[in-house]
């Protein structure tokens, strides 16, 4: 009889898991737009357009906000790898939205071995993140040393969106500039990463650039994405455009 219970229930929780999983799917395709998806697949190499829906990002927020609520949503955040990159995106935005520190750096970590593109990496920012700058340091440093290609990104991503300002350290631009990768898409979020810092920590960061403290192709990205931004003057600009180093053909 006990064994019968246990049974029912399992059957009964999977169930649950799927109609949560199905209810989700449902939702996103009520909101597909076919030629949306076809122009999203271009963005992203090696994404086929038969692994995205074609939900439109405001959509797909709007029905985070809404999800993120649901105390069964738990079983689509555990239900991985998604089928669909609309379901990464979503599960982004879901776990973008945690109030709870604990909870969403937690959710945060368990997602990342899936993410597989550039943009669930970059649009999975959680608010609750800047007022806990500190307990988040431990995990951007294991995220970095992690050798997955957007694990990494990610946690050079929040290195910049939150410990360029009144939280900056010297030590911060050192933890990137060590990074050494084969991957564009690490190679791109560092040389992104000393952009923004020369914008935002002129003197402090410029010795990496001057010194040639980076890969010599992510050294001279930054130093393009440096000379795009309207934050660095033009006298900056010259001079860091003088710095550019030969690449080998």
């Amino acid at each position: 009889m006990i064994y019968s219970i246990i049974y029912h229930n399992l059957g009964f929780l999977r169930i649950g898991e799927e109609m949560m999983i199905d209810e989700i799917k449902d939702a996103l395709f009520a909101q597909q737009d076919i030629a949306y998806r076809d122009f999203q697949a271009k963005l992203i190499p090696g994404m086929e357009s038969g692994a995205m829906i074609g939900v439109r990002t405001p959509a797909l927020r709007k029905l985070a906000k809404q999800m993120a609520k649901r105390e069964e949503i738990g079983e689509f955040l555990e239900a991985l790898p998604h089928t669909y990159f609309d379901e990464n995106q979503l599960h982004a935005f879901i776990v973008s939205e945690r109030k709870d520190f604990e909870q969403c750096v937690e959710e945060v970590s368990h997602f990342l071995p899936f993410v597989d593109n550039w943009a669930t990496c970059d649009q999975m920012s959680p608010k609750v993140f800047k007022k806990h700058r500190q307990e988040l340091l431990p995990y951007i440093r294991t995220w970095i040393a992690s050798g997955k290609t957007y694990t990494v990104r990610f946690g050079i991503g929040m290195l910049m969106e939150h410990f360029l300002d009144e939280d900056f350290d010297p030590a911060y631009p050192e933890m990137v500039s060590k990074v050494r990768s084969e991957e564009y898409y690490v190679n791109m979020m560092i040389a992104w990463y000393f952009a923004t810092a020369l914008a935002k920590q002129y003197e402090a960061v410029l010795p990496y650039i001057e010194e040639n403290r980076l890969a010599p192709w992510t050294h001279n990205k930054a130093i393009q994405k440096a000379a795009e931004s309207y934050r660095i003057t033009p006298e900056q600009k010259g001079y860091l455009k003088g710095l550019k180093v030969p690449l080998k053909k």
